[in-house]
């Protein structure tokens, strides 16, 4: 079922206080007030050297026949006015510029090979990132181990302190996650790149998109119930939880994942 978010009127204001919206409290006031930003006021929040700008998404605009990746590359990011998930979308090109141009400069490769009306597995591995990716920062590679295996009691509880104390650690990243985390009542599960180590994740993960090295099909992405993190939610401090919520799935037989990407 497709998702419906909440009109601006309807917003129940509390979500901005709770992860994963609270992580991206620079651009609270832009989701709190009672008017939707225009692009011009997404623009002043750019760099000089950004290299792309928000424009408005009308009929003239989509009338140029491009793809709209290989418009961004030309510079422009369509951007629907008054629109959950355009607006989002902003703010993490705001935030994560590198990751977001590592992504269209492989969307844009990939059009030319495939052409405008056909996906290949990249495109599509590219796409779910884009939308619903999340970075995953871990220390302790026994995480990873019980990660592979869907155990999302021993993963989030058995390893509660790591979260907490930030050994642990989960970016949300996907624009079109962000918008469902509008909802309070919604369970998130995202797809995500896991680098294991310290540093600069979602710089690792660029470069290793940039490279090729990775979303080079949908099955790469590991699910992870993210409003498991503990402390997201309130209902991550009740063991049960990791055992009784429907976005805890088990591991589909012969599911496999990819090694970890390397940090610092």
């Amino acid at each position: 079922m497709r998702y419906v978010a909440p009109t601006r009127e309807q917003l129940d204001r509390r979500v901005l206080a709770v992860p994963p919206l609270a992580h991206w409290s620079e651009f609270s006031a832009l989701v709190a007030s009672d008017a939707w930003p225009e692009t011009a006021g997404l623009n002043a929040l750019l760099p000089a050297d950004a290299g792309i700008r928000f424009v408005a998404q009308d009929r003239a605009l989509l009338d140029d026949g491009l793809h709209y990746e290989e418009r961004i590359a030309r510079g422009a990011v369509a951007t629907r006015e008054a629109n959950w998930h355009d607006l989002f979308n902003a703010f993490v090109w705001l935030r994560y510029p590198a990751l977001k141009r590592a992504l269209n400069a492989r969307q844009v490769a990939e059009i030319a090979r495939m052409g405008p009306r056909e996906r290949s597995r990249p495109q599509c591995a590219l796409t779910h990132f884009d939308e619903a990716g999340i970075i995953v920062t871990l220390r302790d590679a026994t995480m990873l181990a019980a990660w592979d295996r869907h155990d999302w009691h021993t993963l989030f509880w058995v390893h509660r302190d790591a979260w907490l104390c930030g050994d642990a650690r989960a970016e949300v990243f996907g624009h079109a996650l962000l918008e469902h985390a509008l909802t309070p009542e919604k369970l998130l599960v995202g797809k995500a790149l896991v680098v294991l180590g310290d540093g600069d994740a979602a710089a690792v993960c660029a470069h290793a998109i940039a490279r090729g090295d990775v979303l080079n099909d949908p099955q790469e992405l590991r699910p992870l119930p993210v409003s498991g993190v503990p402390g997201w939610l309130e209902d991550t401090g009740s063991e049960a939880f990791y055992t009784t919520a429907p976005c805890f799935q088990p591991i589909r037989a012969g599911r496999m994942y990819p090694p970890a990407l390397r940090g610092a």
